[in-house]
């Protein structure tokens, strides 16, 4: 009875290890490769469990999601004659496992990513210099930047795919994380720019000026006209009632010279003899005074 229990236990625990053997676990986020002496003969990228043949097959695992690695800083040239020190990143993905197996086959999963990451870091870096060497340094910090980074990502997965036998791999993007001068060059370009800045302040300055300068003269030349227009005007509207005065005088003086006389003498006298007021008169001037006293006067 004990024999027939050791026997039973001894086959669960051969059974045991051949199911664990003979069966293995997909994520959603994993491709599995299946091994048979070291060559690929599937590929499983479905989640769930799956079978494999025990101790002949082994299985190894790729990430099957977007990954990101940062390209080692370099110094790259501009067609201006700049260096500058770029840091960029790629984001990439695995799209074929079995040719990404085949091209950085290696003892593990581990050192085929890094072997991976090491020829996609000699890609970009090659695109970079290529395509940033067809700009010049405003360009690469400006705005086309986006445009630059399409062109390198286009040009990095066609070299990939260009090569012998495919990469199985895609660049999604590529991305500048800083541009910059080398800091033995910073410090002359800055003072370069900050001249140039300079310069064109004082060109806006001068245009300012030059211009203040026409419309303050274009406002006075119409301040003139207009005062000598309102002056002119003025000397019309006053000769014109002195004119109409001058005939209200006469046309009153033709009525009645005498009754005339009096009042413009009656307006003289009010004017002349104020308080405190002295007059030297001479003999000729006595006619002045001819309404005062005058017993004789009409009115």
């Amino acid at each position: 009875m004990s024999k027939t229990f050791s026997t039973i236990g001894i086959l669960a625990v051969v059974a045991f290890i051949l199911l664990s053997n003979a069966l293995f676990m997909v994520d959603q986020t994993q491709y599995a490769i299946v091994l048979q002496f070291g060559e690929p003969v599937d590929v499983k990228d479905e989640p769930g469990l799956h079978a494999k043949i025990p101790f002949i097959q082994n299985v190894i695992y790729l990430d099957n999601r977007l990954m990101e690695y940062d390209v080692a800083t370099t110094i790259i040239y501009t067609r201006d004659k700049k260096n500058m020190v770029v840091d960029a990143y790629v984001r990439w993905r695995i799209e074929d496992p079995l040719l990404f197996y085949k091209r950085f086959k290696s003892d593990n999963s581990f050192s085929i990513i890094e072997e991976a990451k090491r020829r996609l870091a000699d890609v970009i870096i090659g695109e970079l210099k290529s395509e940033l060497g067809l700009h010049i340094m405003s360009d690469v910090i400006s705005q086309n930047r986006s445009s630059i980074m399409e062109s390198v990502t286009s040009g990095s997965n066609a070299k990939l795919l260009a090569e012998n036998e495919s990469s199985g791999l895609k660049v999604q993007d590529v991305r500048i994380k800083r541009a910059d001068l080398p800091p033995e060059n910073q410090q002359s370009v800055y003072e370069r720019m900050q001249a140039e800045r300079n310069q064109q302040a004082t060109k806006y300055r001068s245009e300012g000026k030059m211009q203040g300068e026409k419309i303050r003269a274009d406002a006075d030349r119409q301040k003139a006209e207009l005062l000598a227009e309102a002056n002119r005007k003025s000397e019309e509207i006053r000769g014109q009632a002195d004119a109409e005065a001058a005939a209200v005088y006469a046309e009153a003086y033709s009525q009645d010279a005498e009754f005339y006389a009096f009042l413009r003498s009656l307006e003289t006298y009010q004017n002349a003899f104020q308080d405190g007021s002295t007059f030297v008169m001479s003999p000729e001037d006595v006619d002045f005074l001819r309404y005062l006293g005058r017993s004789d006067a009409r009115r």
